[in-house]
């Protein structure tokens, strides 16, 4: 099986390829539902990535928008107050797979065999594959000072993401574990008004420049504050499918991407 080269992951803190180390980072994701592996991506790697994506900045494409955090439809039925009826904003400049150049680490990473069997023993899924379209596989997000990520549940039932780069101040990922059941339908009404009113306690997910996270967020709220100064916040994320041939579509990608190509 084909191992990374040493100038982009560190395997002697993660050898991925090893079965003991698979059990443990399983056993942590499935306790925790967030798993943190401090140091993924060596320092030369990361350097490399943020100097090529740093330059894009300016191709991103910026969208702010609304949303409640169940990312659904509002319902006039219920009060204003409703959690289906209480909106909280996320914006963020994003740049595409397709603008991510070929010798990129991340795409090292990304397109390794290994890489996504270590994902599937850790995730207990059996396949995962790359989006057919050009757009959505590795993305980058930008959040320069004051943009955020409004509290949410994923669709998702995995996110996989690495920090590039870390802001001044503020751009903390907030979440709030185990809060809902979605699989039986239970949205947890109660709860998600009180983290919304800052009652209920949340957890803080720490983690630095070049550590990737497994984040388990489709019963667990989570949000990521507004970033404070000069130094934008950087994150990749790594999207997969669990069948081969699916693209986002066209709706989806204008939406995220302003374009379809």
């Amino acid at each position: 099986m084909k191992s990374f080269d040493s100038s982009t992951i560190d395997g002697f803190q993660h050898p991925i390829n090893t079965l003991e180390y698979r059990r443990r980072c399983r056993e942590e994701l499935e306790a925790k539902g967030a798993l943190v592996l401090r140091g993924f991506l060596t320092r030369e790697a990361i350097d490399q990535v943020v100097g090529d994506v740093g330059l894009r900045e300016d191709e991103a494409y910026y969208a702010t928008s609304t949303h409640n955090v169940y990312l659904t439809p509002s319902d006039s039925d219920l009060p204003p107050n409703h959690p289906l009826n209480r909106q909280v904003t996320s914006s963020k400049g994003l740049i595409a797979d397709d603008q991510i150049p070929s010798d990129s680490p991340l795409r090292t990473v990304y397109e390794d065999p290994s890489f996504r069997d270590f994902l599937c023993a850790v995730l207990g899924v059996d396949n995962i594959h790359p989006y057919a379209d050009d757009l959505a596989s590795i993305n980058v997000h930008f959040a320069s000072t004051g943009r955020e990520l409004g509290w949410h549940f994923d669709n998702s039932s995995f996110a996989v993401t690495m920090l590039l780069q870390a802001p001044e101040g503020g751009g903390v990922f907030e979440f709030a574990p185990n809060l809902r059941n979605a699989d039986a339908g239970e949205m947890a009404f109660g709860m998600v008004g009180s983290v919304l009113d800052g009652d209920h306690p949340v957890e803080a997910l720490v983690f630095s420049p070049g550590d990737l996270i497994l984040f388990r967020g489709r019963n667990a709220m989570h949000r990521v504050t507004p970033t404070e100064g000069s130094v934008p916040r950087l994150l990749a994320a790594f999207a997969f499918n669990d069948r081969p041939g699916v693209s986002l579509s066209e709706s989806a990608l204008r939406t995220f991407y302003g374009r379809t190509s």
